[in-house]
C-alpha cells in the first residue's frame, strides 16, 4: 500500500550546544534535575528511581540526538536495512553511557543529586523485543554498525509485551505478559509522519495497461505502521544509527456508530484486531488464529520497512531501478522472507516497473542469513492462508515459481524429483509456501553463520538450490559486541586488560592477545581470579535474592544458559546431574569438586517437552539441595526469567559454559563466544561456532566431548541406537531409572515417564550416545579445577584469543562481501 506520509527531506541540524557551564557533570546534573522537574513534573524528593531513571535517559538522549542530527544532512552512498523479527538489545543505559564515556560523568552528576547511578541502571526494565540468540545478534550487529560508520536502519516490530516474564510455581513455568512499555520508553522519538498503511485480503483486481494487463490489490483490511526510533550509539559516540520499531494501530480507533448503539466492546474489535500484531513476540501457531497472527505480523513489518526504505530512497535518489547501488537489505532468518514477493509488489504495481527491472533490483539488493538447519524451524506457510491473507503475493510466488521451474526445464534438469526439491510449494504434506527457499531465491547472498552451519547448509537443506548457484551460499560467522559483553558486563577484566596491554584495547579486541603472555604470571593470575571471584559473589547475591538458594563461590559454578529446547540438550545436563547426584550418594567421602549446576532460559508456551524438561530440572534441584548428604559438594540453580540483564551478571562468574548441542543442529551460537570472552571454560560438542572457538582457543583449552556431525548421521542410521547406549552404560540406565521411578516426583510418579521413554525408544537428538563421553569430560573438568594453576591459565588464554569473534569483524565482512558498502 501506498505511505501515508513520505519520508519527509532531512532539515539542517539545529545549531546549539548541549553545553552551558563548561563543566560536563555540572550541565549533566543540572539536565536531569529539570527532566525531573519539567518533563516529569516530580521533586527529587518524591522521584522514585524509575523517574531517575527517565529523568536520566532523557538528559542523554538530547546528546545523542544532537550528535545524530549533525549528519542528518549528509545522505550515505549507501545504507544498511536490517530486517529481523527480534531485537534483544537489553537495557539501553549502559551501552549508551559506555559508548558515550560519560560513565563517570554521569555517576558523579547523580551522586551530587544524592543518587546511585546503579540503582537508576537497575530501573530501567529490558527491552522485550526478543528471545534469543537471533534477537541478540541482530543487536550485536547493530551496534557494530554504528561503531564502524556503517550507515544503517535496523526494522522490527514494537512489541508491547514481548515473549513472556517467566516465573514458576512449584517449579512449572509460568507465563505473564512482559510490561516493559507500562510506563513508556524514554529513549524513543515516536515518528507519526513516518506512517504506512498495510493491507490484508481482499482480491486482486485485473485491467489493461499499454501492452499488458496491470493487477492491483484491493484490500479488505487495512492496519496503520506507526514507526518509533530508538538511537543505537556507536563506539566512542562517533555515529548514531536507528533502530526503526513499528507499532500498529487501526485506522479508526472506535466505530462511533457501533459505540453510540451500545456495543461498546464491538465498536473497538477492529482497533484490539489491529493492535494485536505488535502485542506479543512469537504468539503460538498451535491454533490456526495463531498462525495466521504470525504471518500478518511478518508482513506487516516487512511491508512497513521496505516501504520505508523505497521512499526514503525515491526521496533522496529518484531512480528505483538504482537501489541496489544505495541499499542492501538483510533478511535476519526467514520471518521477514516475505519481502521478496512484497519489494517485486512495490516496484512493480505501485511505481510501475517491468517484471525484468523489478526482480533485477530485487535480487541484487536482498540477502539472506540462515540460522538454522532443523526443519521445524525452516518456515513454511499453508497456500490457502497465503491466498487468502496476502492474495497478490501469492499470484507473484506463482510467477517466480513457474519463471524458476520453466529455467530448470530448459537445462535439462525437468525430472519430477529434482522440480519438487527446489520449488517455492511443497506439495509433499499439503500445499504450502517454502520461506527458506523463497528467501533463497530472491537473495544476492544467503549465508550461513558459523563455519560447519554453513557447510551443512550446502549439503543438506539447500544442497539443491546450492547445485544452482553454487557462489550463493557464503559464510559469515557470528560475532558479539566487546562493548557490552566485555566492558560493560565485567568492568573489572576490562580494567584489567587495559593495565596489561593498553588502552588501545578498547578500540582494537586485537590487542587482547598480549595478555597470553601473563597466563602464567602470580600477580596477574591472582587479579584475574579476584575478578572473577567479585562477579561470583555478585551472582550469589543475585541468586539467593530471586530463589532463596545460597551458594558457595569457591564452589565451579557450571552454567548453561539459553533458550530451552530438546536439540539444546538441557536434558543432558540434568541426567548427569542426576547421576553426579547418584554417585555422591554412594561415595560421600571421597573428594568431590563442589560444582554449583545453574541453569537460564524459557520454553516456549506450547512446547510441552520443554517445559516438561524445566519441571525436572526443578524437581532435581529442590531434592539436591534438601539433602544433606551432598552438601557442599553439589547445588542446582533455576533462575527464572533469563534476560540480557541477566545474563551480564551470570556470563562474568561463569567458571564452565554448557555448549552441548547436538552436533550438526547449532547454527553458531554467540552464548559461547561470551563465556569464553569473559574466560570461563567450555564444554561442548563439535557444533556451530564452538569448532571455530577451538581453533582459536587452541584444543588444550576447551572441553570438547560426543559424535561429530558426521558421526551423528551415522549413529541415526543404527536402528535401536538409544537402547544400545543405554545397555552398555550402567550410570546412564540407573539414573533414567530414578527418574522415571518418580523419586523426584513422588506426588506424581509417572510425571518424567514422557522424557525417559522417548529417550528410551527415540532420542533423536542422541542424549544416550554422548552420556558417557560427557560423564567422563565432567569428571576430568572436576580434576582441571582442582589444579587452579593450570585452570587459570585456561582462562586467562579463552579471554586472549577471542578477539576474532568480535561483531565488529562480522561486520565488517558482511560490508565488504555481502552489502558491498565502503568503510571509511
Amino acid at each position: 500500500m501506498h505511505a501515508k506520509a513520505a519520508v519527509a527531506p532531512a532539515r539542517a541540524p539545529a545549531q546549539r550546544s548541549l553545553t552551558v557551564s563548561g563543566d560536563p557533570v555540572v550541565d549533566l546534573r543540572e539536565a536531569i534535575r529539570g527532566k525531573l522537574g519539567i518533563v516529569l513534573g516530580v521533586t527529587p524528593e518524591t522521584a522514585r528511581p524509575r523517574d531517575w531513571f527517565v529523568a536520566t535517559a532523557l538528559a542523554l538522549r538530547d546528546r545523542i540526538a544532537e550528535t545524530g542530527l549533525s549528519k542528518a544532512t549528509q545522505i550515505p552512498h549507501k545504507r544498511v536495512y536490517y530486517l529481523s523479527l527480534e531485537f534483544l538489545i537489553g537495557r539501553l543505559m549502559s551501552d549508551a553511557l559506555n559508548n558515550l564515556g560519560l560513565t563517570e560523568t554521569v555517576r558523579e552528576a547523580l551522586n551530587e543529586l544524592g543518587i546511585d547511578l546503579d540503582a537508576v541502571q537497575e530501573a530501567e526494565p529490558d527491552a522485550a523485543l526478543g528471545n534469543g540468540g537471533l534477537g541478540r545478534l541482530a543487536a550485536c550487529f547493530m551496534e557494530s554498525m554504528a561503531s564502524l560508520s556503517i550507515p544503517a536502519i535496523g526494522y522490527g516490530i514494537r512489541y508491547d509485551h514481548g515473549l513472556f516474564r517467566q516465573s514458576f510455581k512449584d517449579g512449572w513455568q509460568q507465563e505473564a505478559p512482559e510490561t516493559w512499555l507500562a510506563e513508556g520508553n524514554p529513549w524513543e522519538f515516536a515518528r507519526r509522519e513516518a506512517t504506512y498503511k498495510i493491507g490484508f485480503g481482499g482480491g486482486v483486481t485485473m485491467s489493461a495497461s499499454g501492452d499488458g494487463i496491470a493487477r492491483r490489490w484491493q484490500p479488505a483490511e487495512t492496519v496503520l505502521a506507526v514507526a518509533h526510533d530508538v538511537p543505537v550509539v556507536g563506539w566512542r559516540g562517533k555515529q548514531v544509527n536507528r533502530l526503526r520499531l513499528w507499532k500498529a494501530e487501526s485506522e479508526a480507533p472506535v466505530d462511533l456508530a457501533r459505540f453510540n448503539g451500545g456495543d461498546h466492546v464491538g465498536a473497538v474489535s477492529e482497533r484490539m484486531r489491529a493492535e494485536a500484531i505488535s502485542r506479543v513476540l512469537y504468539p503460538s501457531d498451535a491454533s490456526a488464529e495463531g498462525q495466521e497472527l504470525r504471518l500478518r505480523q511478518e508482513y506487516f513489518f516487512t511491508s512497513a520497512s521496505l516501504q520505508d526504505l523505497v521512499a526514503r530512497h525515491r526521496n533522496e535518489r529518484g531512480d528505483l531501478r538504482s537501489l541496489p547501488d544505495h541499499a542492501a537489505i538483510q533478511l535476519n532468518d526467514t520471518h521477514p522472507a516475505i519481502a521478496v514477493p512484497e519489494l517485486m509488489r512495490i516496484l512493480t504495481d505501485d511505481h510501475g516497473l517491468s517484471w525484468e527491472d523489478a526482480w533485477h533490483v530485487t535480487t541484487n539488493t536482498l540477502h539472506y542469513t540462515n540460522h538454522t538447519l532443523l526443519p521445524e524451524a525452516l518456515e513454511t506457510w499453508p497456500v490457502e492462508l497465503m491466498e487468502r491473507l496476502l492474495p497478490r503475493h501469492m499470484q507473484i510466488i506463482y510467477l517466480i515459481n513457474w519463471m524458476h521451474l520453466e529455467e530448470q526445464g530448459k537445462s535439462g534438469k525437468g525430472d519430477a524429483a529434482h522440480l519438487a526439491s527446489v520449488s517455492l510449494i511443497d506439495e509433499s504434506h499439503g500445499r504450502r509456501v517454502r520461506m527458506g527457499h523463497l528467501a533463497f531465491h530472491g537473495a544476492r547472498r544467503v549465508n550461513g553463520v558459523s563455519a560447519l552451519h554453513t557447510d551443512l547448509m550446502r549439503s543438506t537443506v539447500f544442497s539443491d538450490l546450492h547445485a544452482l548457484d553454487s557462489d550463493k551460499i557464503v559464510n559469515k560467522t557470528n560475532g558479539i559486541t566487546f562493548r557490552r559483553w566485555l566492558h560493560t558486563a565485567n568492568p573489572g577484566l576490562t580494567k584489567l586488560a587495559v593495565e596489561a596491554v593498553g588502552e588501545g584495547v578498547l578500540d582494537n579486541p586485537e590487542l587482547l592477545t598480549g595478555l597470553d603472555k601473563f597466563a602464567q604470571d602470580a600477580s596477574f593470575v591472582a587479579r584475574y581470579r579476584a575478578v572473577r571471584r567479585e562477579r561470583k559473589e555478585a551472582l550469589t547475591a543475585i541468586v539467593a535474592d530471586r530463589t532463596g538458594i545460597d551458594l558457595d563461590p569457591d564452589a565451579l559454578f557450571d552454567v548453561q544458559v539459553k533458550r530451552i529446547h530438546e536439540y539444546k540438550r538441557q536434558l543432558l545436563n540434568v541426567i548427569e546431574t542426576v547421576a553426579l547426584y547418584q554417585a555422591i550418594k554412594a561415595e560421600p567421602h571421597r573428594n568431590w569438586t563442589p560444582r554449583v549446576k545453574i541453569f537460564g532460559g524459557k520454553a516456549a508456551p506450547s512446547y510441552v517437552q520443554a517445559k516438561l524438561i524445566i519441571k525436572l530440572a526443578a524437581d532435581v534441584a529442590r531434592a539436591v539441595n534438601d539433602d544433606p548428604e551432598v552438601a557442599g559438594r553439589l547445588k542446582v540453580v533455576f533462575l527464572p526469567n533469563y534476560s540480557v540483564s541477566l545474563a551480564e551478571a551470570i556470563i562474568p562468574a561463569a567458571d564452565l559454559s554448557e555448549q552441548i548441542s547436538t552436533a550438526g543442529l547449532e547454527a553458531s551460537g554467540t552464548g559461547n563466544m561470551k563465556f569464553a570472552l569473559n574466560g570461563a571454560l567450555t564444554v561442548g560438542t563439535l557444533d556451530g561456532a564452538n569448532i571455530e572457538i577451538r581453533d582459536h582457543v587452541g584444543a588444550d583449552n576447551i572441553f570438547i566431548f560426543g559424535l561429530d556431525a558426521a558421526g551423528v548421521i551415522a549413529r541415526k542410521a543404527v536402528p535401536g541406537y538409544a537402547r544400545a547406549a543405554i545397555e552398555a552404560s550402567p550410570r546412564l540406565a540407573a539414573a533414567l531409572d530414578m527418574i522415571a521411578s518418580g523419586r523426584f516426583s513422588p506426588e506424581e510418579p509417572g510425571r518424567f515417564r514422557p522424557l525417559t521413554d522417548d529417550l528410551r525408544h527415540r532420542d533423536p537428538y542422541l542424549l544416550t550416545a554422548d552420556f558417557d563421553d560427557y560423564w567422563r569430560t565432567q569428571r576430568a573438568i572436576d580434576a582441571a579445577w582442582r589444579d587452579s594453576t593450570t585452570w587459570w591459565a585456561k582462562a586467562i588464554h579463552n579471554t586472549a584469543r577471542m578477539a576474532w569473534f568480535s561483531s565488529d569483524r562480522s561486520m565488517r565482512e558482511y560490508a565488504d562481501e555481502i552489502w558491498r558498502v565502503r568503510l571509511d
